[in-house]
């Protein structure tokens, strides 16, 4: 099958139609087909690696150690938990009555939707393409997958491979830009699974709202880092540095910002200073592990909030490269113009506060955020914030791993997003859980 070019509304209406021919025959219904979608899907990332890291280096400067953990590892790894875990998942499960009803039996099944659109973004395109892939797939759909026009080698390579290794009848993928996915968002879908900005995530909800067709929106937001007093800053600022810089920054819940309680503020930029020089030396340009902007439009965004503070270090660029040096930022004051909007870039600002009440009436007064992450001792400190705030995700101890555990749900809330997937909550966003009773009629 070729990629879809869908610019004619005329011509995604045309593609939807097919895909609900295949679903209408019950295609993809068995859990056969579901295994080997999946197990094909695991061969098109093993077999195909080296294009694979050639695309993303391509697109965004990835090195191969850190594209291949963060796109090809992280989904091979979401397809063999999917895989050891789908006949139990996919059981049926029995439901206690009342006893008003007895006798009778009840259960839970779950269902596929039907044919659903994933809109991937450009910052994960490979990883942020396929990992909902699995969930539709294993659920039993029909998918249009619609890669990022901003990471154009990762989009080709998908729209070669997916149709060589899975059933062409059942998936398709169209390349393009706004007119392609205006013309997709026209059409009715069973489900809309749209991981990117909360500007264009309106955008896709409203055209949703026509059909009355659900939404899953993965956006982003402000993740902020707590930094406790009397913690080891150290390996506080090692751990911080390696989940804000990598991909150079362009990561939804990457720590945004360091929230520093008490002197914390202080003490601990000599620390991130020496993080960043272990981790992308003194010249991060010349690392093959640290990554480039995606285009020169983020670029000049970036380089414009490198006012808002003192550069404790980094600040360095190259427009031409789209190179932009791992940047923390000190005293920086919550109107400053970084702390207005998501990052999504390798500056990282240290704002102080004086104490865990102010650290959480800081966060509350903000849009919920993707992430929360906080670096602490205290018992306490952790049950507050747990209880306290309100976050898609909250780590202690460690920022981003949480998406490497597919027994977790991951999404947002409020601004940063609805809905949730990984793992088995996968499955259920991308099925239709239905309850059945059956009472004999004796």
């Amino acid at each position: 099958m070729t990629t879809d070019t869908l610019t004619p509304v005329s011509g995604a209406a045309a593609l939807v139609d097919r895909l609900r021919t295949t679903f209408a025959a019950r295609r993809t219904a068995s859990t056969a087909w579901r295994r080997g979608q999946l197990t094909a899907l695991r061969e098109l990332l093993t077999e195909n690696s080296d294009v694979l890291l050639a695309a993303l280096a391509d697109d965004l400067g990835k090195g191969p150690q850190e594209a291949y953990r963060t796109e090809i590892a992280s989904t091979v790894n979401e397809i063999d938990h999917t895989l050891a875990h789908l006949d139990a998942w996919l059981a049926p499960r029995p439901a206690a009555l009342p006893d008003r009803l007895l006798p009778a039996v009840g259960q839970v099944v779950r269902e596929p939707l039907g044919v659903v659109l994933v809109i991937a973004p450009w910052n994960y395109p490979l990883h942020l393409a396929l990992a909902p892939l699995v969930g539709a797939l294993a659920a039993g759909n029909c998918a249009v997958v619609k890669p990022s026009e901003l990471a154009p080698a990762t989009s080709a390579a998908l729209a070669r491979l997916l149709p060589r290794h899975l059933d062409d009848a059942a998936v398709a993928v169209v390349e393009g830009a706004v007119p392609e996915t205006t013309a997709l968002l026209e059409q009715r879908f069973d489900h809309i699974f749209y991981t990117g900005n909360g500007t264009v995530g309106r955008i896709v909800m409203t055209a949703a709202a026509r059909h009355l067709t659900p939404v899953t929106l993965e956006l982003g937001g402000k993740s902020p880092a707590v930094v406790d007093e009397g913690t080891d800053l150290a390996t506080v600022a090692r751990r911080i540095v390696a989940g804000k810089f990598q991909n150079a920054g362009q990561t939804c819940v990457a720590p945004d910002y360091v929230l520093a309680v008490g002197d914390t503020a202080g003490a601990i930029e000599p620390h991130l200073a020496a993080a960043v020089t272990d981790a992308y030396g003194t010249d991060p340009a010349a690392t093959a592990e640290y990554g480039r902007i995606v285009n020169e439009r983020h670029f000049d965004r970036l380089t414009g909030l490198l006012g808002s503070g003192r550069t404790v270090i980094g600040g360095g660029h190259d427009r031409a490269a789209r190179y932009l040096a791992p940047t923390v930022l000190a005293d920086v004051t919550a109107d400053a113009p970084v702390m207005q909007e998501e990052i999504f870039g390798p500056i990282l600002p240290i704002v102080s506060v004086p104490d865990l009440d102010a650290a959480i009436a800081f966060i509350n007064a903000r849009d919920k955020p993707l992430a929360l992450y906080a670096f602490t001792g205290s018992d306490e400190t952790k049950r507050r914030l747990l209880a306290e705030t309100s976050s898609g995700a909250l780590g202690f101890g460690l920022p981003v791993a949480h998406l490497a555990a597919p027994g977790l749900p991951f999404g947002g809330v409020g601004e940063s997003g609805m809905g949730r997937y990984h793992g088995e909550y996968s499955l259920d966003t991308f099925s239709h859980t239905k309850a059945v009773l059956d009472k004999p009629l004796g």
